[in-house]
């Protein structure tokens, strides 16, 4: 469908009457939402169009306009050839690059009155796909229609001719988009098998729009879900990545696990939907991670805030913290189940994990920590903690407290009032000794009180495994009685080494 605000945009009368009323808002809105494009956009297509190219906005900058968002980045497709778009945008930008030049697309920056605008313009392309390989045979087209048809799905095949802004929305985009709805623009079955990656995007726009996918490509993915396999791992992680940073990820999530491509990409989250006896009473710890994930994002804080959101450490951790809980399931001789250590086990099944999806080793450390202190906490309400206790638990968790903070809040789930009060109001008090303890106490740094040369000095031994077992032995001493002088440091430090076989 092809519409120009010139001519009118408005459907026949008797097509209008059929309609839904979210559609004929849409439909009401184009003509202001093309006016308000950026300029850069308008700017573009004069000199593309002066250079004897055609140019288009196509996928999310359309979408988002229509959705009232603001796209940071603007993409267009276009008739003209790599080197022909580097040459226009690096006469138009301050700078450009062509590090996507292979498969067509040039980018470039420019700032102006304060503000940075990126584009990237990507010549027609209508992609040639191996079935085993990961990556498409780039073969560029001659056609909006053509290039808008390889998206990957009809919300994201909409584009804006420019300078003329004609609306050109060929598979019915514009009816999706006021439905919800993620449909491919050609079979499902045939988008998928030409990209598999596109079933990742679906769980991901599921979860950044709040969109449902259609029946049929929810039935192409159930069918082709192994497909995914051929997807390279950094792939897969970018889209994961996305659907956990964005505004609804319980939603995606659903979507991965119910359609079966979970158990490809990220097998331990269905792996958490368990049975704990012989009557098939539900203990369904996957519902209960998809709540605590939720519960986690609801105490993100703002920018100024000690962890801002979103916050993709603290979302993995809370997803994944029970991941341990399958391998280490344990039917009591009373009809209960335990999961002994599967913090433990579950830090080790993290790391391997994000290892496999290619995560960073700080993201991978960060995540496996929390997963492995998640339960420390359990048991502060039952018997006083000592300071010392206190000071383990923050030395222990680093860097990472505040996530911590947040993550072993975010684990009470239980739907008794009185115990799930009873557990605030125990952290509270804990956050409470924690403050209090700091005014006193460097917690965020602890150190023995004596440093490495006056160990060496005061034991008349050069620096080796000894010096190593006293300064922890002082290290021990520091967390169970806190800051000590120097003269007592240093007579403790004497009394253990005289216990010391040497």
């Amino acid at each position: 469908m092809t519409e120009n605000p010139a001519d009118g945009v408005a459907p026949a009368p008797e097509a209008v009457s059929s309609e839904a009323p979210e559609l004929r808002a849409l439909r009401g809105r184009v003509r202001d939402i093309l006016a308000d494009l950026a300029p850069e956009a308008l700017e573009l297509g004069e000199i593309f169009r002066a250079a004897g190219h055609e140019l288009a906005l196509v996928g999310g900058p359309v979408r988002d306009a229509f959705l009232g968002r603001v796209s940071a980045d603007l993409d267009f497709a276009t008739s003209a050839t790599p080197d022909q778009t580097q040459a226009l945008l690096a006469a138009w930008g301050d700078t450009h690059w062509a590090i996507g030049k292979a498969f067509g697309t040039i980018g470039a920056g420019r700032s102006r009155g304060g503000e940075h605008v990126v584009v990237e313009v990507t010549t027609y392309r209508t992609d040639e796909y191996d079935t085993s390989s990961r990556k498409p045979e780039v073969v560029f087209g001659d056609t909006l229609d053509g290039d808008l048809s390889r998206r990957d799905f009809t919300v994201n095949a909409m584009a804006v001719r420019l300078p003329e802004l004609e609306f050109v929305d060929p598979f019915d985009g514009l009816a999706d988009l006021a439905r919800g709805t993620l449909r491919t623009p050609v079979s499902s079955r045939q988008s998928f098998d030409d990209d598999p990656l596109r079933m990742m995007r679906a769980a991901r726009f599921a979860a950044q729009l709040g969109f449902t996918v259609a029946p049929e490509a929810w039935a192409a993915i159930e069918e082709m879900s192994d497909r995914i396999e051929i997807v390279s791992a950094e792939r897969v992680r970018d889209e994961l990545v996305k659907l956990l940073i964005s505004g609804g990820p319980r939603r995606g999530l659903e979507v991965l696990v119910d359609t079966g491509l979970a158990a490809h990409v990220l097998p331990e989250l269905p792996a958490l939907q368990l049975e704990i006896d012989e009557h098939h009473r539900h203990k369904d710890v996957y519902e209960h991670s998809l709540t605590v994930l939720e519960q986690a994002i609801a105490l993100e804080t703002g920018p100024a805030g000690p962890v801002p959101g979103p916050d993709l450490v603290l979302r993995l951790a809370a997803l994944l913290h029970d991941i341990g809980k399958p391998a280490t399931r344990r039917f009591e001789d009373r009809g209960g189940v335990s999961f002994h250590h599967h913090e433990v086990v579950g830090a080790k099944l993290v790391t391997r994990r994000l290892k496999a999806l290619r995560f960073d080793k700080d993201t991978v450390k960060a995540v496996a920590r929390l997963t492995e202190l998640h339960l420390r906490f359990h048991g502060y309400g039952e018997g006083g903690w000592t300071d010392s206790a206190v000071r383990r638990y923050v030395t222990d968790a680093g860097p990472l407290l505040e996530r911590l903070h947040r993550l072993a809040r975010s684990d009470s789930t239980t739907r008794n009032r009185r115990k799930a009060d009873r557990l605030s109001r125990a952290y509270d008090d804990l956050e409470a000794r924690i403050a209090v303890l700091r005014q006193s106490e460097e917690l965020a740094a602890i150190r023995p009180d004596l440093d490495g040369e006056q160990i060496m000095a005061i034991l008349g031994v050069p620096a080796g495994p000894e010096i190593g077992r006293a300064y922890r032995f002082l290290l021990e001493l520091r967390m169970d009685r806190g800051p000590l002088d120097e003269a007592t440091a240093t007579a403790a430090l004497l009394e253990w080494w005289a216990t010391q076989e040497r």
